[in-house]
């Protein structure tokens, strides 16, 4: 690569946007906010992990949502979004999060299988064995609660830690709760609201206010009243 198009590579700004449900979320913002990345970023069939936009110097990248804050707190992306779940999971200091979006709400709750739950109390736990993707942020609930948490670790197929006596209980996201009712799992317990947030690298900010901030503002018209 020429020194040229490494300087080119070097200026420009990575925006971490995560896949799935959290993507065609914020595909209308994105569009209506003038972005206009390519449409190969909303394709889930397409392959590429890189796209461009029409913003000159601005490419966003696809994600899983708990690596879009990673690529962000260390200095792969400039600006993106994240849940706050995954912010609070990981508490990286060097996330400066200005703006809640208000996307993709939904909760995060302690569930179990429908028939332990006829049975059960949350208030009168002093200990439990957890299933979760969210380790962290899940001890500390409980801890502050007083209650001993055993948090095993899993990226995916969460509901199956009960039925396949893993761990009575699991932490996870909720949204309609159609995941649950088909696994046979009820809520017990909610941990706490969830939604999206634009999320900004700290030193790319003081460094690179005169290109960020422009970014920053179009969001923030658009979803600070709402």
């Amino acid at each position: 690569m020429s020194v040229f198009l490494q300087a080119q590579e070097q200026n420009r700004l990575v925006f971490a946007v995560p896949r799935g449900r959290i993507l065609r979320a914020l595909r209308p913002a994105l569009e209506s906010l003038g972005f206009a990345p390519e449409s190969g970023l909303f394709d889930e069939s397409d392959r590429r992990l890189q796209f461009n936009s029409e913003v000159a110097g601005l490419t966003f990248v696809r994600v899983r949502s708990f690596d879009a804050a990673t690529f962000v707190a260390f200095g792969g992306a400039q600006i993106g979004v994240a849940g706050t779940d995954v912010l609070d999971e990981f508490r990286y200091p060097e996330i400066y999060a200005p703006l809640d979006l208000g996307l993709a709400r939904c909760r995060m709750a302690v569930a179990e299988s429908r028939e332990t739950a006829s049975q059960d109390d949350p208030a009168s736990w002093s200990q439990v064995r957890i299933a979760t993707k969210y380790p962290r942020l899940t001890r500390r609930h409980f801890a502050a609660r007083g209650v001993q948490a055993e948090c095993i670790p899993l990226s995916g197929a969460v509901e199956l830690a009960p039925a396949l006596g893993l761990a009575r209980r699991i932490v996870d996201l909720v949204d309609s709760g159609a995941t649950l009712a088909a696994n046979d799992l009820v809520e017990v317990e909610q941990i706490r609201e969830v939604s999206l947030r634009l999320i900004v690298n700290r030193t790319a900010f003081k460094l690179r206010q005169a290109e960020l901030l422009p970014l920053i503002d179009r969001f923030r018209q658009e979803f600070a009243s709402s």
